[in-house]
């Protein structure tokens, strides 16, 4: 491994930190962007009990808001309930903006870095090449040996470019998609608080809330 990356030159440089980089930012947001944190599945149910049993206060809204983002945006809305179910619903959609805002963070690091580490490849491949045909001009019916560095390089950095910009571009789909599906259950579950707060439904059990 250490061979080929050293035939890369100093184009692999580049090439090694954007893998470095992409590769944290993925164990980051896949750890960050857990379903169980983002959107516990019986926050509804837990709400509407303290509803319920009339023991909503500051210290259970404190407590609400702090659990998880979806807690953020139940806390948004429930804080301005009492205004109407217009107000609340403006309440959850702006905490909601600020929320989806914060689950992208790092994502168009990581979307640039899939389409810019083909382009480091391509340009130590451009190097790689010139370096060669260099060595031809220099000495004229060259040895291949002596052709064999800018060889190396062109074809080791296009591959490392490559390697690095296939797993970031899958990487950032499926967390794009986890995103958006969470953002979609959050929302769910907002319209449903909405409609329980103004009396529109009632929640029995979990089941029934995540449903």
């Amino acid at each position: 491994m250490w061979d080929l990356i050293k035939a890369g030159g100093w184009a692999m440089v580049p090439i090694i930190l954007v893998s470095i980089v992409a590769l944290a930012i993925c164990i980051e947001r896949l750890w960050a962007l857990r379903r169980s944190k983002i959107v516990p599945s019986d926050l509804l149910l837990q709400v509407w009990n303290w509803i319920r049993n009339q023991q909503l206060d500051a210290v259970h809204l404190k407590t609400i808001r702090s659990s998880s983002p979806l807690g953020e945006i139940f806390a948004a809305g429930l804080v301005n309930s009492k205004h109407g179910r217009e107000i609340m619903k403006e309440s959850i959609e702006e905490a909601a903006s600020r929320v989806v805002h914060d689950m992208e963070h790092y994502m168009t690091l990581l979307g640039t870095i899939a389409v810019v580490s083909p382009l480091l490849g391509l340009l130590g491949t451009v190097f790689g090449i010139i370096t060669t045909f260099m060595s031809i001009t220099a000495h004229g019916n060259a040895d291949p040996s002596m052709l064999a560095t800018g060889i190396s390089q062109a074809l080791v950095t296009t591959a490392g470019g490559l390697v690095v910009a296939i797993p970031s571009l899958i990487m950032h789909r499926i967390l794009t998609r986890h995103i958006n599906t969470m953002t979609v259950e959050m929302e769910q579950q907002a319209i449903k608080l909405v409609d329980i707060v103004h009396g529109d439904r009632e929640v029995e059990s979990a089941e029934e809330a995540v449903s």
